[in-house]
């Protein structure tokens, strides 16, 4: 008779600990309560996840231990947070201001490059463009609660600032991508992946539109969608997980597979046979209810504070690196005014000077290139993890004082002003 491989997995696997998922998931039910008591303050439940993270983590108290289970959920997390992103793209409310948007994301990265080398006169780095291209970034994935929670995503100033957001932050995914990499392929290697990795996006969109004129699918779909089946849900976490590992396997960054997945399921999906409310409420219960958690509060357990209480002289790194976050993306906001008013003006800047998800990427590969040292390293991410405590609460202030009223109408007429 065989015996059972020696690695088979048991929930009694002493190897195997949830300690790490409860305490995650107390901190998960407990930061949108003590947020909701405390309405003033107009502190976004996910900075006080991450919050929570950095005191219970390695660094703070150390309840909270990074094992394989919380890794694997938090990059679980992560992926599902940019799938609803994509999701929550409307290329139609978009039309006229894309070249703004885009005119916007190419100032930043002027003004990035003269802040960066600005920076060398306080802490020399190896390469200061490297520094330019982080600080051009903004997390989409912090962007999107914060104005879901705020009621703004589907108005006109959620959309611009989700699209100002997704591209400042696929952009410099893929600018360091290209020149940046730790691996031995070329620039032209990784051009080469990125414009295959664009044929099978398109390839598969064009294979999603004929199957959804089917009759046959779509009446399919619609029958086994309310069933212990949950096709849709189904449909959708297999085009999430395919783009990922298509990612993955050419060498390019997974946020960018996770994103493409759910903006490309908007794309393709114009009747909502996918993306209608009903589906909505289920992927989001999935993400926000139990993996999305997972990877904010994560994001506070990574923080390292050991390198810069070992290294006081760095400190004063954080609030120039602050600053210049909001200089580079925040400046170039102005050029909304076209469309709303000054406070939604300021709001958008300061959303999109919000910055950690990649920061916390980039500081990784900034030490294994030498670019910076573990100070420097942790005080970018330092500065990322305060543009997520303050910004979006003084966003958030300056949005709950405007008046919402007549939003779409008022970005339509700077639309046709423009």
């Amino acid at each position: 008779m065989p015996v059972v491989a020696a690695s088979t997995i048991s929930l009694r696997d002493p190897s195997i600990s949830f300690t790490s998922i409860l305490t995650v998931a107390a901190i998960a039910v407990l930061a949108p309560v003590l947020v909701n008591l405390q309405p003033r303050l107009r502190l976004p439940a996910v900075a006080a996840e991450i919050l929570f993270g950095v005191i219970v983590g390695p660094s703070g108290l150390g309840w909270l231990d990074l094992d394989v289970p919380i890794i694997i959920l938090s990059l679980l997390g992560l992926a599902f947070l940019l799938f609803l992103a994509g999701l929550e793209i409307d290329p139609t409310r978009l039309h006229g201001r894309v070249r703004t948007i885009g005119v916007a994301f190419a100032i930043s990265l002027g003004l990035a490059v003269v802040c960066a080398f600005a920076l060398q006169l306080v802490e020399s780095t190896r390469n200061p463009l490297f520094v330019a291209i982080v600080l051009a970034s903004t997390s989409l994935g912090l962007v999107v609660p914060v104005l879901r929670d705020a009621g703004e995503v589907d108005t006109g100033f959620g959309q611009v600032v989700l699209a100002g957001a997704s591209v400042a932050e696929f952009a410099t995914v893929l600018l360091v991508s290209l020149f940046f990499t730790t691996s031995a392929t070329s620039t032209g290697s990784q051009i080469f992946l990125i414009v295959g990795f664009s044929v099978l996006v398109v390839f598969t969109g064009f294979a999603m539109l004929r199957a959804g004129r089917s009759i046959r699918v779509s009446s399919t779909l619609r029958m086994l969608e309310d069933t212990s089946a949950q096709l849709g849900v189904r449909v959708a976490v297999l085009l999430l997980a395919l783009f990922v590992a298509l990612a993955s396997e050419l060498g390019i960054e997974t946020i960018l597979g996770a994103f493409v997945a759910g903006a490309l399921l908007r794309l393709v999906d114009p009747d909502r046979h996918l993306t209608h409310v009903e589906f909505r409420r289920k992927v989001e219960a999935i993400g926000y209810g139990f993996l999305i958690p997972m990877f904010f509060v994560t994001s506070g357990a990574r923080f390292d504070v050991e390198s810069l209480v070992h290294s006081p002289g760095h400190l004063v790194l954080v609030p120039l690196f602050l600053l210049a976050m909001l200089i580079v993306r925040g400046t170039p906001a102005y050029l909304y005014r076209q469309y709303f008013d000054r406070r939604r003006v300021i709001a958008a800047g300061l959303l999109q000077a919000t910055s950690l998800t990649f920061i916390v990427v980039a500081a990784r590969l900034g030490l294994e290139l030498e670019v910076f040292d573990e100070a420097s390293s942790a005080a970018l991410v330092a500065a990322g993890l305060l543009s997520v405590v303050v910004f979006p609460p003084i966003a958030l202030w300056l949005l709950g004082d405007g008046d919402t009223a007549g939003d779409d109408e008022a970005i339509e007429g700077g639309a046709s002003s423009a």
